[in-house]
């Protein structure tokens, strides 16, 4: 069995996955860490982000492993936890030279699905799990909220990790990122043709996961 996540940055995927993976006792792959561990590993390589071919052998060249305990799984880049490394915004104002590369996504692509393989029940989050990674998906979910309150989530997210920016700038990024990832030419953020979108603006956690939960349980008794 595999669900994907996949939506706009600070619209719940992580927290979604990781909730819905403990509800339905599946791993939680979070694809983002792979591209932010390639990133890391870029960055503190003095990695030309601008050099596609440099970014591709860096990929090919690189092991990532993520255990899937869902909400508090470990990253390892070559054997060392970068668990904590890759969530600093460093990192994430970054990590779109690795994104917007086909070659690069060409890769991860493979390791998300020998994941899959691997694992076999699975919750995934991403920005193509639905439309590339996994098309025959059982089920398809692209959250979104209105790009505000995603701010105030990331400001917040950001806050707790003890780095503190403007909502101003913090908005900016949002918006941003969300030009970039619905504009690139390598496997644009986009919905599924098959997925449930859900807005979470106005959602709780719970209500957010129990939302996602009742799809789940509702497509699983409509193919029993």
């Amino acid at each position: 069995m595999v669900i994907t996540i996949d939506g706009t940055v600070g619209s719940g995927k992580s927290t979604a996955a990781a909730g819905l993976a403990r509800r339905l006792g599946a791993a939680h792959l979070d694809t983002g860490a792979m591209y932010r561990a390639l990133t890391l590993k870029a960055l503190d390589g003095g990695v030309n982000l601008e050099d596609a071919q440099a970014l591709a052998d860096l990929a090919a060249a690189s092991v990532i492993e993520l255990d899937g305990t869902p909400g508090a799984g470990r990253v390892r880049l070559d054997g060392r936890d970068v668990t904590q490394a890759i969530r600093e915004n460093r990192v994430s104002v970054h990590s779109h030279y690795l994104a917007r590369q086909a070659a690069v996504r060409k890769i991860l692509v493979e390791k998300q699905r020998a994941f899959a393989s691997r694992i076999g029940r699975l919750v995934t989050e991403g920005r193509d799990q639905g439309t590339v990674v996994f098309p025959d998906a059982e089920v398809k979910f692209y959250l979104d909220a209105d790009a505000a309150v995603r701010a105030r989530r990331r400001q917040l997210e950001l806050q707790q990790r003890g780095e503190y920016h403007s909502y101003r700038e913090v908005l900016k990024e949002v918006l941003e990122r969300d030009a970039r990832d619905s504009t690139r030419e390598a496997d644009p953020l986009r919905p599924a043709r098959d997925s449930l979108r859900v807005d979470t603006s106005a959602m709780t956690v719970e209500e957010m996961l129990d939302a996602l939960a009742a799809e789940v349980e509702r497509r699983r008794k409509g193919t029993t």
